[in-house]
C-alpha cells in the first residue's frame, strides 16, 4: 500500500507553540566554597518573564 502521509505533511500539522524555550542556569555555592551549575530548559510565554526566575 502507498504511504498516505509524508513527513512534511506530518510536520505541518504540528502547530508552533506560543511558548519560548529558555535555558535557565542556576549557580549553587557548595560547603567547600566552590560553585555548581544546574541547567534546565524552561518554557515561558513571554521573554520578559525571564527575569522572574530564581
Amino acid at each position: 500500500m502507498a504511504k498516505q502521509q509524508t513527513f512534511a505533511d506530518k510536520a505541518k500539522k504540528r502547530t508552533q507553540a506560543t511558548q519560548i524555550n529558555v535555558k535557565f542556569v542556576k549557580t549553587i555555592k557548595t560547603d567547600k566554597g566552590t560553585y555548581k551549575f544546574q541547567e534546565k530548559f524552561v518554557k515561558v510565554d513571554d521573554i520578559n518573564q525571564v527575569t522572574s526566575f530564581k
